[in-house]
């Protein structure tokens, strides 16, 4: 069985994780999604209520799955018998920080293939941030987020006020 994991903070998921992980699932006989810690992000939801929104927004999606990962993404790929790490690139400055990475761990885990998937046009400049940025003036973000995250998000912001 071909695994791989696709890793992020996911602070929410998008419509644009979401397409790269649709594109992906035919690469893959299971996919699980890491909800991983950045010390350099400040979060809106915690890790928990990230992993349940990605939970509501793959349950159509059999193949996959999302947990929680704590520590190197390679020691958790491991720990699955996880083959690939996907990895969505927006533009350049993501592709280096990518290949960084990819660097390290491949000294790391050196079996463990690292699979790029540009974003589609149409969510190559949406990330997380500017979601947030939006819902915080108000804006309309439905184009952006699935329902269920954009409640989410609405409800959050209104209780941090």
């Amino acid at each position: 069985m071909k695994t791989a994991i696709y890793p992020g903070s996911f602070d929410p998921i998008t419509r644009g994780h979401l397409d790269i992980l649709e594109r992906a699932l035919p690469l893959f006989d299971r996919i699980i999604i890491a909800v991983a810690h950045n010390s350099k992000k400040q979060f809106l939801f915690s890790a928990s209520e990230r992993l349940e929104l990605i939970r509501a927004a793959v349950s159509p999606f059999t193949a996959v799955s999302a947990e929680i990962s704590s520590g190197l993404i390679v020691d958790f790929a491991k720990s699955k018998n996880a083959c690939a790490m996907i990895r969505g690139i927006r533009n350049v400055s993501d592709f280096e920080y990518e290949r960084q990475m990819e660097f390290v761990n491949s000294r790391l885990h050196p079996k463990l293939v690292t699979i790029y998937m540009a974003s589609s046009d149409k969510w190559a400049l949406l990330n997380s941030t500017l979601v947030k940025e939006v819902a915080s003036y108000g804006g309309d973000i439905s184009t952006f987020v699935s329902p269920d995250v954009e409640a989410a998000i609405k409800a959050k912001m209104a209780l941090n006020k």
